[in-house]
């Protein structure tokens, strides 16, 4: 993987075309490195990937909804919800394509080390997981608005169904994730050995996946 330099007129169009695209994943990067903080973060009109070793979590819902960038275009999303979450070697990148340079992309890794990044009352908005799966003590075929074992439904500019089907189990553990989502928020998210870079080019060995 080639890193993006430094250096005149390329650097500049670079920093104009890319900071406002990925902004609300790399303004997480100080502080949430030094302590738990609040977190949503999301990229505008692009998905993006995330890729976790482990994620072991308690309490949790998955239901329906749809996402939908500031144009009006709808996006169908399974939403998983937890009270909390271990991340062990998580990776998250997004891709932006940059005229003059092409696509650059932006990696995002934690939770690596035996130190695991931890989220309290996570949203993860999916548009496509893969990864094995073990759940305790589950239920499926809820109505998303009366589930008792995750953290309730996201709320506020949601589009979904409280009375939708919805899945809940006191505990998940999910191992080789891969996932493409369109949002994450958490009331608080602590990214243990947070190290973020920029790269040129995209694809199987710079993304996560």
């Amino acid at each position: 993987m080639n890193s993006v330099t430094r250096g005149g007129t390329r650097w500049k169009r670079f920093a104009v075309v890319m900071v406002p695209s990925v902004a609300a994943t790399a303004a997480i990067g100080v502080a949430l490195s030094q302590g738990a903080l609040a977190a949503s973060f999301s990229v505008s009109g692009q998905s993006f990937k995330v890729h976790v070793d482990k994620l072991d979590a308690d309490g949790m819902i998955q239901y329906g909804a749809i996402d939908a960038e500031k144009n009006g275009t709808p996006h169908p999303v399974s939403v998983s919800a937890f009270n909390s979450a271990d991340l062990t070697n998580m990776c998250q990148s997004v891709v932006t394509h940059v005229p003059g340079l092409g696509d650059v992309t932006l990696v995002l890794k934690a939770g690596g080390g035996g130190k695991p990044a931890h989220a309290d009352k996570i949203y993860i908005d999916v548009a496509q997981l893969k990864a094995d799966a073990e759940f305790r003590d589950i239920n499926i075929g809820v109505a998303a608005g009366q589930s008792s074992k995750g953290p309730g439904m996201k709320g506020g500019k949601e589009q979904s169904d409280p009375n939708g089907f919805a899945q809940e189990a006191d505990h998940a553990t999910l191992t080789d994730v891969d996932q493409t989502a369109w949002a994450t928020s958490a009331g608080t998210f602590k990214l243990n050995g947070l190290n973020m870079s920029l790269h040129r080019g995209s694809g199987k060995g710079i993304e996560c996946y």
